[in-house]
């Protein structure tokens, strides 16, 4: 297997995670764990049940490490950081700094950085390692061919438990001439060398914004085309708005409520995309295309109906349990569950291994992923974080809440780097401290919104982390400013009253 480009650092990273010279194993008797995909579920469900003593094998059709390693997570982040540095650069002059001549600005040693870390990153999800780790790693497309028994390459496997984890791909809208014109997904964009001058991002989700963001600092001309009225439709308007407007200011071009019509390729190799908004036609050239939508489950040759597994278009249908319609065969990660992080498809695998290897009474029934917060990060400049509710989902599940919010503009910290754009915000259940959900925007928020899930999990409230004492001056100061808020909104006028007259008494 050869990745483009054929360097260095991708031929170590296949030599780690699809090595030519790799010998599968014979089958050894009957495991107590098939795992099949070697992404982020596959290889932490495999881990920890061969070092709690489980006999395992671990089945990979293609890269070990899945997305996150190979095409999602790592390289995205490798580059979204260059970016930043390169934005930094420009707007050195606030901070005192200046150049006396042209900066110079290699989008090839860009992409090199980050092929170079990825690889050296890969040697943790490695075949090497998991074979180390008494784990038998099988390197070839899986198919099972009974409800105990999965093939891979004519051996023959055999099963007390299962465990499907071989995520989702990339997926473009059924848009016409577009396969034909061809088009980059987060599959294939991060196998560029050269900087492409104009580059059309379709979808305002987190992909198309991290990548048109990071793209248009590089220096593309980057357009970004969304078929709703603004980006990161999951998020709260007043936080998409303040990542919207600092994308502008980097020069990425939005069109919104638009509908792509067809996508032509030039003989010069162009591509022509022709959308409808605003009630006219429009047109915009590309050099390339990023499509950032759409996720399909890899169920294809998996052999699904003779294990007895269901699945639809959304992927393998599973219960809370992550046991899918084959007690024998659990599924975790992107395959079944509606957030695809990579932080969910690890704690997934936590479930199956508790549900699969220590049944009823002892496991089966205690792990479920109703018992799961989740939080995720957009790791576009400023960050969007978020975990448990936004005030629209405790409105429909008829919750009262109170809402705090803290801008960053009052943030010791946040003002004197310069990142003030931004807020942390809280929901917290009426008349109580209980946190339903938070959002927060600005710098570190991705970091920021791990004590707010701490906290969340452990049944502790605004007032626990207003409680503990914040190093200063940290952005996290935002958080014990809401609960600041949040004494002073519980404190009335006549508990201040009462106050007052005691005090005047003991003077």
């Amino acid at each position: 297997m050869r990745l483009i480009p054929d360097d260095e650092h991708n031929r170590a990273l296949v030599a780690n995670v699809h090595p030519s010279e790799w010998r599968n194993p014979e089958p050894d008797g009957r495991y107590n764990l098939v795992v099949v995909g070697a992404g982020t579920a596959g290889l932490v469900t495999a881990a920890v049940a061969a070092g709690i003593g489980a006999r395992v094998a671990l089945v990979e059709r293609h890269l070990m490490g899945g997305d996150c390693l190979n095409v999602g997570c790592v390289p995205s982040k490798g580059l979204v950081r260059a970016a930043r540095a390169w934005a930094a650069v420009g707007g050195g002059a606030e901070f005192g700094l200046g150049f006396p001549g042209a900066v110079e600005r290699d989008f090839g040693a860009v992409m090199e950085r980050m092929r170079r870390l990825r690889a050296r990153l890969s040697r943790v999800d490695s075949a090497e390692r998991f074979a180390g780790l008494g784990v038998d790693v099988f390197i070839g497309p899986g198919r099972f061919t009974g409800p105990d028994t999965l093939d891979v390459d004519g051996a023959t496997l055999r099963f007390a438990r299962a465990a499907i984890c071989t995520g989702a791909r990339a997926a473009a809208p059924p848009i016409p001439g577009l396969a034909d014109a061809g088009y980059l997904t987060n599959e294939t964009v991060f196998s560029l060398t050269a900087l492409p001058p104009r580059l059309a991002v379709i979808g305002a989700g987190p992909i198309g914004c991290e990548l048109a963001q990071a793209f248009a600092r590089f220096g593309s001309e980057v357009t970004l085309i969304e078929m709703i009225s603004r980006i990161l439709p999951r998020e709260d308007d007043d936080a998409a708005a303040i990542v919207q407007e600092r994308m502008r200011r980097d020069g990425v071009r939005m069109t919104f409520d638009a509908a792509i019509g067809s996508v032509e390729r030039r003989p010069d190799g162009a591509r022509l995309i022709r959308y409808a908004a605003g009630g006219a036609e429009h047109e915009v050239e590309a050099d390339e295309i990023l499509v950032g939508v759409g996720r399909a489950p890899n169920v294809d040759g998996l052999g699904l109906d003779a294990a007895g597994v269901a699945f639809d278009r959304s992927g393998v249908q599973v219960n809370d349990y992550l046991q899918t319609t084959n007690p024998r065969i659990f599924a975790a990660g992107d395959i079944c569950f509606p957030f695809k992080f990579t932080h969910a498809a690890d704690a997934m695998a936590q479930i199956v291994i508790q549900n699969a290897l220590f049944p009823h009474p002892f496991g089966l029934g205690r792990a479920t992923t109703r018992s799961l917060v989740i939080p995720w990060c957009t790791y576009t400049e400023p960050e969007v974080a978020h975990v448990g509710m936004y005030a629209a989902d405790a409105r429909k599940q008829g919750i009262e809440v109170e809402t705090f919010t803290q801008t960053f503009d009052e943030v010791d910290r946040a003002v004197l780097d310069g990142e003030e754009d931004g807020f942390a915000r809280v929901h917290l259940r009426k008349g109580t401290d209980r946190i339903l959900g938070a959002t927060i925007v600005g710098g570190n928020a991705g970091n920021m919104i791990s004590e707010v899930t701490v906290a969340m999990k452990a049944g502790a409230g605004l007032g626990t982390i207003g409680g503990a004492i914040h190093p200063y001056p940290t952005q996290a100061e935002a958080l014990r400013k809401l609960a600041n808020q949040l004494r002073r909104a519980r404190f009335s006028a006549g508990q201040k009253h009462l106050l007052s007259r005691w005090f005047a008494w003991r003077r």
